[in-house]
């Protein structure tokens, strides 16, 4: 299940799994399979991501380059323009951002504009993509992108000739071509690798192969010689008589730019998937054998992590995801959600990125990507149960609400937070008491300890009254920006104004402020967790030294810079009474 004990490090930050964590799709594309173009202006990108956050995503994916079925390749030097504003933006706003590109100079130059996160769809093949990695502290995606069928061998047509002639001639040919097969037969891979796949494989340093990528063109087999036909019998192959319509069926498409293999296996991918092959053959079972299937996906993913250790990245920094869609028919995909119990167990973090695709569609008889939310959400949840850590959705606020709703039901799982409390308007110290007892009836949300009431001078705005302040320790089993919104109604009942016309740090009847949730990271506008001023906050640092000891250290080993006593605001002049 996704309450497990993983983590995953991600430059600064470190998230943990005791719930399914959301990571938003961010599309800075015109031509994206279902966006396309919404988001392609980076002001728009950003307000977009922004909203995302606010809606409940915990990581946004921004990705420069389409790489739907039939995609058009894009240069880095354009998908960096299009990335890097909106990158740099989100960052600054406490957002944990994931670059989604397999361009090495796009990688380093999202990682050193805030981003936290490489989501390589080539699953870091690119030797020059692990090096860099190597060398950072980003959190790492490895995704499987390639074909899982083997290909299949294609056979002439011959006519028949009885004659004993005609039967030696066969004879002699069979032999022939046995022959060949023998002195062309390729050496055995080691284990893990199929039988007379090319060897592409590169060193990296330390002496450590990087396997092929897993989407690159099959060889193509030999073609047989013609048979012998009797001139005077000679009939029209049943191969020509259907030429036409073999031409019209598999017409070329515009060819992809040179050595591009991703954009070359998701065109044989659409066609696979759009192209319909009569057969006479009926299948005896609904989907194809997972054992082939599952061992290429998993073999890819786990060689690419060990790759990947082996050049010095640390296995907590590792995510895998088996890049559903991408070169899989509908049947491959829907095998391999069925095994996410087995991906799991590989140990790492486990992406489950179905989100509007084409066997989503399928599965619901839904033509129109944009309109696939509802069964997405359906394909998640089994992936959650089945022990997937991460989604990727488009709707976020759709599927955050979703998940709210499950995990409320579903999996009990009361979390300690911390709540600060200010009044310096009317009664203060009635105020503050007043909150504590409307938080305790807040849904799934119980107050377990309560701090002194202190004294303290104005912060930040210095012509007011001195507040009264105190923090108050909760445990909820409750997300944290519907905390966050229940802590809101408190204040405007107990009449905290928060229209325009009030100043930010003015007077006010009563402040509530989430400061800190157990394992929960969080950017934006609406909520910051950690509060991003906790460090320097003497009426908030002060109190809590009633509820833990040393909340300075425990901040500062959750990423919190926290200043010394002299450099902070709002001291504390005075103590008030208990709660």
């Amino acid at each position: 299940m996704a309450n497990d004990s993983k983590t995953w490090r991600c430059g600064k930050y470190e998230l943990s799994f005791d719930r399914p964590r959301i990571m938003g799709v961010l599309n800075v594309t015109p031509d994206s399979f279902s966006d396309g173009g919404e988001h392609f202006d980076a002001d728009a990108a950003i307000e977009y991501g922004l909203a995302m956050l606010d809606a409940g995503a915990d990581i946004i994916d921004v990705g420069g380059e389409s790489t739907r079925p039939g995609f058009t390749p894009v240069n880095p030097d354009e998908e960096a323009r299009r990335v890097l504003p909106v990158v740099r933006a989100l960052a600054k706003e406490g957002a944990i951002v994931s670059i989604d590109t397999r361009h090495v100079a796009v990688a380093k130059a999202a990682v050193r504009c805030g981003a936290s996160i490489v989501n390589d769809v080539t699953g870091f093949t690119d030797p020059k993509m692990v090096e860099f990695v190597a060398t950072s502290t980003c959190g790492v995606i490895v995704m499987h992108a390639g074909e899982v069928a083997a290909p299949t061998r294609t056979h002439a047509t011959v006519q028949l000739d009885t004659s004993a002639a005609a039967f030696v001639a066969e004879k002699a040919r069979e032999a022939a071509a046995e022959a060949a097969r023998e002195a062309e037969k390729p050496a055995r891979r080691r284990r893990g690798k199929l039988l007379g796949e090319p060897k592409t494989e590169a060193k990296l340093p330390g002496g450590v192969v990087q396997p092929s990528l897993p989407f690159g063109d099959p060889e193509p087999a030999p073609e047989p010689a013609p048979a012998p036909v009797d001139e005077q019998k000679q009939e029209t192959p049943v191969a020509e008589q259907a030429a036409p319509v073999a031409e019209a069926a598999t017409a070329p498409e515009p060819a992809p730019e040179p050595n591009d293999h991703l954009a070359a296996m998701m065109r044989r991918s659409a066609r696979r998937e759009e192209a319909y092959v009569p057969t006479s053959q009926l299948r005896r079972f609904t989907l194809p054998d997972s054992a082939p299937i599952m061992r290429r996906v998993m073999g890819f993913l786990s060689d690419q992590a060990r790759t990947l250790i082996h050049a010095g990245v640390s296995r907590d920094r590792i995510c895998i995801d088996p890049g559903p869609g991408f070169g899989k028919t509908a049947n491959e995909d829907i095998v391999i959600q069925r095994e996410t119990a087995k991906m799991a167990s590989l140990g790492y973090p486990l992406m489950c990125a179905v989100s509007r695709k084409r066997f989503v569609g399928a599965v619901s008889g839904v033509t129109e990507a944009a309109a696939r939310d509802a069964a997405t959400f359906g394909v998640c949840l089994g992936a959650i149960q089945a022990g997937a850590n991460i989604v990727r959705v488009h709707d976020v606020a759709g599927f955050a609400q979703f998940l709210n709703g499950y995990w409320a039901v579903a999996k009990p799982q009361p979390r300690r937070a911390f709540v600060a409390v200010g009044s310096n308007l009317g009664h203060r110290c009635d105020n503050i008491r007043a909150a504590r007892d409307m938080i305790a009836e807040i849904p799934l949300t119980c107050v377990s300890n309560c701090s002194r009431i202190y004294e303290s001078e104005p912060a930040y705005e210095m012509r007011q009254d001195a507040f009264a302040n105190a923090v108050i320790e909760i445990k909820t089993e409750l997300a944290p920006l519907v905390l966050l919104d229940e802590l809101m109604k408190i204040e405007a009942e107990l009449g905290r104004d928060r229209s325009k016309k009030a100043k930010a740090n003015g007077p006010r009847t009563i402040d509530l402020d989430l400061l800190w949730m157990d394992g929960e990271t969080h950017g934006g506008k609406k909520l910051r967790l950690p509060h991003p001023l906790i460090g320097e906050r003497d009426f908030v640092l002060v109190p809590l030294e009633d509820l833990m000891h040393d909340p300075a250290r425990f901040f500062r080993y959750n990423g919190v810079e926290v200043k010394e006593p002299e450099d902070r605001v709002g001291h504390i002049v005075g103590e008030l009474g208990r709660m």
